[in-house]
């Protein structure tokens, strides 16, 4: 089996920083300094930038049955549950049809080597196995966060929806009883899954009522202040922020103070209805809205939240780590290793990159 060494740049958990890794077949057998291969001369050299495979770290993908542009307005006309436009989309679409658009929008995803998704996925048990079916020959593996459909709550369509998902991600807590969330997160809790909600997106809403339970994730925060987030941190909880479609309702989630933080913070691509579910574009875009809003951030905070801080959320922090015996969840761009998380950031494409084991065209299933 032919060695294969790419050479400029590695971006890992442990930064950004000069360096080769040398490929055999779909592991790393050794890293190092540019220049110190031990098989230069004998092994094909490619100059690029090695990075674990990202997460798209919110999604859903339901609503990629819609691709008409989303109107102007407020934002709860267009995905408030259950008369908002997203809503009356889903419900009036036959299932074969999300089904064939879900699978679409993993396609997208698995051509620029993402490797999961973290997917808020409505419609109960139903909306589970679709996404489950839709899944079933993509490289992508989305992380299911589904969301029962009665309410007051049947504890009997709650356990089906917890067996079947990974998870629960609900709406709000403006949206959802404290009893209704406690009981959800009772029952995700007992069998070891995850909880989560999104909060302060339309209004600032006071920490103590989305925190209570404390949820295992909390998405957008466009509306909280660094008081708000200092006490997420303080509550251990990672946050998913999603610039492109905050954008889209004048919402901006306060990057930098997430990074001031130290905030565990995820990038995602939001609802497959408003955009393509492109992570390179949401990874330029939230780099670039930062510096416009005066309010610049390190392009190492936005890729670690691309392809490192996911893994760790997923528990598998391996795989947010480009070192000797890994290499399955390993990609390289062809990018200059000059400045490699600012090239990551701003410049990759899916054309640029590609699993080294594979070659240029074969991200798929990295």
């Amino acid at each position: 089996m032919e060695d294969r060494i790419v050479e400029g740049a590695i971006v890992d958990e442990e930064g950004a920083r000069p360096g080769y890794v040398r490929f055999r077949g779909s592991r790393i057998v050794e890293t190092g300094g540019v220049g110190t291969a031990s098989a230069h001369g004998r092994a094909r050299v490619t100059p690029g930038i090695v990075f674990p495979a990202p997460v798209n770290g919110h999604t859903h993908l339901g609503d990629a049955a819609s691709t008409r542009e989303p109107p102007v307005g407020p934002l709860r006309d267009v995905v408030a549950a259950p008369h908002g436009m997203k809503f009356r989309i889903l419900h009036e679409t036959p299932e074969p049809v999300k089904r064939r658009a879900m699978r679409q929008a993993l396609d997208r995803l698995g051509r620029e080597g993402v490797a999961s998704t973290i997917d808020f996925r409505e419609e109960g048990a139903a909306g589970i196995r679709s996404l489950r079916r839709a899944a079933e020959r993509s490289p992508v593996r989305p992380f299911i966060l589904g969301r029962p459909l009665v309410r007051p709550l049947d504890p009997r369509e709650l356990d089906e929806v917890v067996r079947l998902a990974d998870g629960v991600g609900v709406s709000s807590a403006r949206e959802e009883s404290p009893a209704v969330r406690s009981a959800i997160a009772r029952a995700v809790r007992r069998q070891g899954k995850r909880f989560a909600l999104h909060a302060s997106e339309e209004v600032r809403e006071d920490p103590s009522t989305y925190l209570r339970p404390r949820p295992d994730l909390l998405v957008h925060l466009t509306a909280a202040t660094p008081d708000d987030l200092e006490a997420v941190r303080e509550a251990g909880v990672t946050v998913a922020v999603c610039p492109r479609s905050n954008a889209l309702f004048g919402r901006r989630p306060d990057l930098l103070a997430l990074q001031r933080l130290g905030v565990p913070t995820l990038l995602g691509t939001d609802n497959a209805m408003f955009h393509a579910a492109s992570l390179f574009r949401e990874l330029e875009f939230a780099y670039v809205s930062a510096r416009l809003a005066g309010a610049p951030v390190r392009p190492e905070f936005l890729v670690r939240a691309a392809c490192v801080t996911p893994w760790a959320w997923l528990g598998h922090p391996e795989r947010g780590r480009i070192r000797e015996g890994s290499g399955r969840y390993a990609l390289a761009a062809r990018l200059p290793a000059d400045d490699p998380a600012y090239q990551l950031a701003t410049r990759a494409t899916a054309h640029l990159i590609f699993h080294p084991a594979r070659g240029v065209r074969a991200v798929r299933g990295a």
